[in-house]
């Protein structure tokens, strides 16, 4: 799978680099810019019409709204969104105007994706927990892009294995390439297809629909959609902004906070610590030692399921990235002997240190383990991840936000 930003809310982070091929991620122009502004909008376009920020809606202040990178549709300009007949992944019949008196969030994903397309599984799932009683309220609905897997199965196969699959109002509709194509293009969604490679590039657009059909807000599930616990309750509070008041309820997760010192946030700087090392005799580790290369900071314990799942993956992506990238492993409130044999167990070879009384964890904000949050060269956060990271996702961000890190002649 491989993805292209979206263009309607105006500026973006800095535009990702190549990927390498078995990821297959191509960058943007101005050109794609243009282009998916007109089909979305109509009329003429000039760069004086894209907002400098992103715009906010009743319950989105600035930073959560930009999060979601999210352009708000003018009353004016309001129009039906487009529908379309597909089958979901229970092999049922999918039309958007079958939820009708729902709110809708709209997003069209790769069914073969390993990466991007992932992380937004991670916060469509936490964003369903944060919808609280509301949750009834709202579907999640996603259109393939994948027209060489379009069967049933294949979108079946990715839902369940993201983690989806228990979700009542998540649908993950399909159908021939013949039936997808001008749903993409009524959209406005960039799809190119690799016949070789058998990979797609596509846009990560969001479309925010209210109970009416209507068309309300767009985001992007770039790579902001990293941050899952802010992307997911930026996502909630926008869907529940779209309900009846009567129907409104409170939107859990935190709210994003403004980049400052004490904010562990995107554009925040990154709390300082020095800890023990987990290996004896080991030096410790301090964070002000490991200026100049982007640093991956994983939170983890030996109590921790997922976090023994985990770890073999952060290994991995170390393995490949580690002469360019730092990368830390804090174990939490631990028992030392067994953390150290967790360790062992899963071939963890980067820098581990002990926070025994959980202080730096604090600092961090750390809710539970796992718990990772990759802080750029400059010692400002670029991620705040509390979900476990497979290999190709954590490759994929950190590849995407510093482009000299994929291989020459990738």
């Amino acid at each position: 799978m491989t993805t292209i930003p979206a263009t309607e809310a105006g500026p973006r982070p800095p535009a990702p680099g190549p990927r390498r091929p078995r990821i297959g991620f191509l960058l943007a122009g101005i050109a794609l810019a243009v282009t998916l502004a007109v089909i979305l909008f109509g009329g003429a376009w000039s760069p004086s019409q894209v907002p400098a920020v992103a715009e906010v809606a009743p319950g989105i202040d600035q930073p959560t709204a930009q999060v979601l990178s999210l352009d708000v549709t003018p009353p004016e300009a309001v129009r039906a969104a487009p529908d379309f007949a597909l089958t979901d992944q229970q092999g049922q019949p999918m039309a958007l105007s079958q939820f009708r008196g729902k709110v809708v969030v709209l997003s069209f994903n790769d069914d073969q994706c390993p990466n991007l397309c992932t992380l937004l599984a991670q916060d469509i799932v936490a964003a369903d927990r944060d919808l609280g009683a509301a949750a009834g309220r709202v579907a999640f609905v996603s259109v393939n892009v994948n027209p060489f897997y379009p069967g049933v199965g294949a979108v079946r196969a990715w839902t369940n294995s993201h983690g989806l699959g228990g979700l009542p109002n998540w649908y993950f509709g399909t159908a021939s390439p013949a039936v997808l194509r001008p749903v993409w293009a009524e959209y406005g969604i960039y799809v190119a297809l690799d016949t070789q490679a058998r990979t797609v590039t596509h846009g990560t657009q969001l479309f925010f629909i209210d109970p009416s059909g209507h068309q309300r807000a767009v985001g992007d599930f770039e790579m902001s959609s990293a941050n899952t616990a802010f992307f997911a309750h930026a996502m909630a509070q926008m869907a529940v902004d779209l309900l009846p008041a009567s129907a409104q309820a409170r939107v859990g997760g935190p709210t994003t906070p403004p980049p400052a010192a004490g904010n562990v946030a995107p554009g925040a700087p990154a709390p300082a610590f020095r800890l023990p090392a987990l290996r004896p005799g080991a030096p410790a580790v301090s964070l002000a030692g490991l200026r100049g290369k982007p640093t991956v900071i994983n939170f983890w314990a030996s109590t921790c399921a997922p976090c023994r799942a985990e770890l073999p993956a952060l290994e991995a992506a170390y393995r490949d990235l580690r002469a360019k990238v730092n990368f830390v492993g804090i174990d939490v409130a631990d028992d030392a002997p067994a953390a150290r044999t967790l360790a062992r167990a899963a071939g963890l070879t980067y820098r581990l240190a002990r926070d025994q009384a959980g202080t730096v964890a604090a600092s961090y904000r750390v809710s539970a383990t796992p718990f990772t949050v990759i802080v750029g060269p400059d010692g400002v956060i670029k991620v705040v991840h509390p979900e476990a990271f497979t290999t190709e996702q954590l490759e994929y961000v950190l590849e995407s936000y510093y482009s000299y890190l994929v291989p020459s002649g990738s």
